[in-house]
């Protein structure tokens, strides 16, 4: 039985033509799965066509989690059957590739679990904010034999540094709030009573400028971005990753303590990967 329980799971409030607020929910966990991953491509679309826009705000509806990592129930033909998108990358990592060339201010608000695909989304976002007390931040993908899809290996040393990153991949360990912010991994890390506000006073602010001068600051930044190619080789990786019996032994052994359910093991998956590696 699949995880998802929610048919429309990326919903989109305009709050005003240049500010969009995009929640992701999908109870009881935030799994991503091919209906999430079609979904975002018709944001993504829709955000590339529209010429008023100028900052989106991505957060959760799902106490808890930000977004998870992938529905292992779903039929992983229908996620590797979808066409490729305009990039030419499969449609995973072409959304984040598009997310983090379009010419509008992307913002992660990270409140709960960013684990997995959420970790790989914050990554494609311009900048990510996090809750001091309620966020968590994985790449858990190692910890149960597998490659990450989304990017992290090209986008993490980037960001955080060769060392560090290594770290943050290998462990497979959660990443508190204060702890991604020290390390770079996110923007900031501020008081879960302060974010929300932070964040609208930020969007709100940079969706009164000029949307010329963003998307050409933004553009001119981005000349530091790593080769595409890249996400597309950490794709094919992660695909082949699944196919091995150590991954499949893994994720078995997970959905026996409970993965996939509101309860312990999604809340503390970093412990329970760490009781696998004994």
């Amino acid at each position: 039985m699949t995880a998802a329980t929610s048919s429309v799971q990326i919903k989109t409030i305009r709050r005003t033509p240049a500010y969009w607020r995009v929640t992701i929910d999908n109870p009881p966990v935030n799994v991503m799965g091919p209906a999430m991953v079609k979904q975002f491509h018709e944001l993504i679309h829709a955000i590339e066509t529209d010429d008023r826009v100028k900052v989106v705000v991505f957060d959760s509806a799902v106490e808890g989690y930000f977004l998870n990592h992938s529905d292992f129930f779903a039929k992983l033909d229908d996620l590797t059957g979808l066409p490729p998108g305009p990039t030419g990358l499969p449609q995973w990592p072409d959304f984040l590739v598009r997310l983090t060339r379009v010419p509008v201010v992307t913002i992660a608000l990270i409140r709960g679990r960013a684990t997995g695909n959420g970790s790989e989304i914050a990554l494609s976002c311009d900048m990510s904010f996090a809750s001091r007390e309620k966020a968590i931040i994985s790449q858990w993908e190692v910890g149960v034999g597998m490659v990450a899809g989304g990017g992290p290996m090209a986008r993490l040393p980037q960001l955080i540094g060769r060392n560090r990153a290594l770290e943050v991949l290998l462990s497979s360990e959660d990443i508190t709030g204060d702890q991604a912010e020290a390390y770079g991994y996110v923007n900031r890390a501020l008081p879960d009573a302060e974010l929300d506000a932070f964040v609208d006073a930020l969007a709100n602010r940079i969706a009164g400028f000029d949307k010329w001068a963003i998307a050409n600051t933004k553009r001119l930044v981005n000349s530091s971005l790593p080769p595409e190619v890249e996400l597309g080789a950490g794709w094919d990786a992660c695909i082949a990753s699944l196919g091995r019996s150590a991954a499949q032994k893994g994720i078995e052994a997970l959905n026996a303590q409970g993965f996939h359910q509101a309860g312990d093991v999604e809340k503390r998956l970093g412990y329970y990967l760490g009781q696998l590696a004994r």
